[in-house]
């Protein structure tokens, strides 16, 4: 009779343990940190930009990103900063993949802005991203950036032609110190959403746009990029300038 009511015991045990297999701890189950965490400076603020993680911990495919949260560290002098202290992050976005308020994304990248900074004060950023089931996974760190005075923005101007729109820009003279790297061009195609990328980087103040549509009407700004205090600025976006292709010529 012992040996039966042990035999009925052991069949409910193992019965109630579902799926045999290692056990999986809940840490491997939230999402993976995001990768490619960066911040720049662009005008008076911080764009920050990451990649959604695609697996979960434990390496299997994550299938339920909610969203995530961002939060902002401002940087204090060596002895009094403490990066492990969760009073010295102020959270500075929730973001949820439904409802992108002031989020721009393009496919698994992400992009906001942060102009809540002090010039002349250097801030850390940290993202972490959340389940549908509110699981958070490990936040993905930036390095340290300090904001300085930025540049101010080029003044643009259009020339279409057949074939082409040629773009002439001129920008204020730069301060002491100051070095002038490059100028993007951002270009948007009437009724689609502001690029989130430059076209392309150019070092002069002029750049050529060919390949055009000639149904298309295209919206062009540009900014100064420039080195200050050894930072990587980027000015504040020029004044926005329509565009087309202009009628062919016939002779």
């Amino acid at each position: 009779m012992k040996s039966i009511l042990c035999l009925l015991i052991c069949t409910l045990l193992f019965a109630g343990c579902g799926k045999k297999g290692a056990l999986i701890p809940p840490e491997a189950l939230v999402p993976a940190p995001a990768s490619d965490l960066q911040v720049r400076q662009q005008g008076d603020g911080f764009r920050i930009s990451w990649t959604a993680p695609g697996k979960e911990e434990r390496g299997r495919p994550l299938r339920d990103l909610a969203g995530f949260r961002l939060y902002r560290h401002e940087v204090l002098p060596p002895g009094e900063d403490c990066l492990a202290c969760p009073d010295s992050w102020r959270p500075v976005r929730s973001i949820d993949l439904d409802f992108l308020r002031d989020v721009q994304r393009s496919g698994d990248s992400f992009f906001c802005m942060d102009r809540d900074v002090k010039t002349s004060t250097a801030y850390r950023y940290s993202v972490t991203a959340v389940s549908r089931r509110g699981a958070a996974g490990r936040p993905a760190f930036s390095e340290p950036r300090k904001k300085v005075a930025a540049p101010l923005p080029p003044a643009l101007k259009a020339i279409p032609s057949p074939t082409a729109v040629t773009l002439e820009f001129v920008t204020p003279p730069l301060t002491g110190g100051s070095e002038r790297l490059r100028f993007n061009i951002y270009r948007q195609r009437s009724g689609e959403p502001a690029p989130v990328v430059p076209l392309t980087p150019v070092p002069g103040p002029t750049y050529t746009d060919q390949q055009l549509d000639r149904t298309v009407i295209y919206h062009y700004t540009v900014t100064a990029v420039v080195r200050i205090d050894g930072e990587e600025v980027e000015s504040e976006p020029s004044n926005e300038v329509d565009a087309s292709l202009s009628p062919p010529e016939f002779r």
